[in-house]
Formats: C-alpha cells, sequence, structure tokens
C-alpha cells in the first residue's frame, strides 16, 4: 500500500467510547510515519488523565500527537477555538505530510473542523459573571424570561431545562447587541482538504464489557484520589464529566462509592450509545476486534 493516494487529507478515526480507538490509531500512525490531532475534549485538559483514559506514556512516544493535556482546567476553551487552532496546524502539516490522523469521541469537535461552527464572540467576565448570578440567585426560569427578551427566535427552539445554552445565548445577546440566532447561520464551510471519516464498532456486548472493565481499571489506577483533588474545582465545565461528576457525588455524601462506580459504567454506556447514533449518520464503519488482530492493511484508501 502506498499513503500517496492521500493528497491533503484529513482522516477521522473515531467511535465510541472504550472501543479502542487511541492503540488502533496509534499503530496506525506509526505504520505511515503521520501525526495524530486529538478530538477528545476532556483529554485537552492536564489534571484528568486517569478519568480521560489519556494516551499511556508508551503512546505518546510511539507516535506525534497535539491537543493533549495542553489547557488546565481553570482554563476558558470552546470549539470555535479548537477549529481555528486545528486549521492552522493543518495548514502546516500538509506541508510536510499527505495525510493526518484526527482521533477522539468528541462529535462536536470532529465536527467543527470538518464543517465549521459559527463564530460567536468570548464571553465577557463581567456579562459572564452577571447572567451566571442572575440564574444564581432567581434561577432557570429568569434565564427563560431573559432570553425570551433578547432572542424570541432562539427561545422557541432551545431546551428551556437547558441552562447552559440558554447562557451562553444571552451572554451573546448582551455583548453583541444581535439575536444569538442571526449569529448561527448552520451552514457548512468549505475546507481546502479532503476528509474521510470513519468510526471503530464492536458487538454492542462487547463495548460494553470493555466499559465495565475500563472503569474497573481507572479506580484500580487512582481515579477515586484524582477526582479528590478536583473536588474543589467541581463548579467549572471541564469537571462536568462522566466518571468526576458521580464521585463527587460519593464525595458529598449522596451515595455510596459502590454506587458511583455503578453509576459510572452506567452513564458511560449510555454516552456510548449516543456516540454510535452521531457516527452512524455519515461515518463509514470499521471492525475494531479485526483491527486489533490483523492490522490495517485493505481496511483504508492507503
Amino acid at each position: 500500500m502506498s499513503s500517496t493516494s492521500l493528497y491533503r487529507t484529513l482522516l477521522v478515526i473515531s467511535g465510541p467510547t472504550a472501543v479502542g480507538k487511541t492503540s488502533a490509531v496509534v499503530s496506525l500512525a506509526e505504520q505511515y510515519q503521520v501525526p495524530i490531532i486529538s478530538a477528545d475534549s476532556r483529554q485537552f485538559f492536564r489534571e484528568m488523565r486517569i478519568g480521560t483514559a489519556y494516551p499511556t506514556e508508551e503512546e505518546l512516544a510511539r507516535a506525534t500527537r497535539y491537543f493533549v493535556g495542553m489547557l488546565s482546567i481553570t482554563d476558558y476553551y470552546n470549539i470555535y477555538m479548537y477549529e481555528q487552532a486545528v486549521l492552522q496546524l493543518l495548514d502546516r502539516l500538509f506541508e510536510q505530510y499527505p495525510f493526518v490522523l484526527m482521533e477522539g469521541g468528541s462529535p462536536q469537535y470532529i465536527a467543527a473542523v470538518c464543517d465549521g461552527v459559527d463564530e460567536t464572540p468570548d464571553a465577557d467576565p463581567q456579562i459572564r459573571e452577571y447572567v451566571n448570578n442572575l440564574f444564581a440567585r432567581n434561577g432557570i426560569e429568569s434565564l427563560q424570561a431573559q432570553l425570551q427578551l433578547l432572542d424570541p427566535e432562539f427561545y422557541e427552539t432551545v431546551d428551556k431545562k437547558n441552562h447552559k445554552r440558554m447562557i451562553r445565548a444571552i451572554e451573546v445577546c448582551l455583548q453583541t447587541g444581535r439575536p444569538y440566532s442571526s449569529l448561527m447561520r448552520h451552514q457548512k464551510k468549505e475546507r481546502d482538504f479532503t476528509i474521510l471519516k470513519y468510526y471503530l464498532n464492536r458487538p454492542r456486548a462487547e463495548l460494553f464489557e470493555r466499559i465495565n472493565r475500563r472503569v474497573d481499571k481507572m479506580m484500580e489506577a487512582g481515579l477515586e484520589a484524582e477526582a479528590r483533588q478536583l473536588y474543589p474545582y467541581r463548579h467549572l465545565n471541564a469537571l462536568n464529566t462522566v466518571g468526576y461528576k458521580e464521585l463527587f457525588d460519593y464525595f458529598g455524601g449522596t451515595c455510596t462509592l459502590e454506587q458511583a462506580v455503578e453509576d459510572i459504567k452506567t452513564h458511560t454506556r449510555r454516552y456510548a450509545k449516543k456516540q454510535l447514533n452521531w457516527f452512524k449518520k455519515d461515518y463509514r464503519e470499521l471492525d475494531a476486534s479485526r483491527i486489533e488482530n490483523e492490522g490495517w492493511d485493505n481496511l483504508l484508501p492507503l
């Protein structure tokens, strides 16, 4: 096989959590000597190594990987910033490599690079504080009323129980003086490179068993201690993450440790099902077990 058939191509390899993406993509990157761009939004944060199944030191040494551990949980980051950073990086990488790998299970971040996102400004700290205080003092009804006043069109479509979406929309309205809906064009952006998208899959029972085993291994590796260190920061968006929030419930006395671990497994399986529904839309399926046993030969247009 020759990689010359791929010129300026972003080869996306995704799949549900615990399917085996990292080891499979490291093998592919090593075989063709190409870099990996991470599209796992929680692996961006250096303090969340165990709970996000961070690549091992051996895996990091075998292939160049970008967008892993480059942020602290206290840093502000959004999908638009990721899109712009990846596009700038790809311009440089395509001067050296015919194709670049993207690996991860965060569909929105993959979509940002492949299809683009609508540009909205970063939140002004004072405006963010005002809106958060409004929510804290008066509850979600105050957000609903404010959003209905500022952007009736978006108010009609938004999930009115999702306070984070409403807070973000109100922030943009107040900062720009324009309705949030007017900035959301939802138009796919043209890219100057080819995009091929695949997702790894396994039989459902096998995938769920892998999820359960991985959670047990995380606990053995020290996930409880990692989560305890992060407990004072539990209000941060980065930590609104399966694996941490369940342990935070345990630390807060609302459940036992055994229940927290079981909840992690349940919520991870549920998230994996949501991921699969997303990938089935426009990704081609690959058998993760076959790759594990036979390698990548004859599976990709390389």
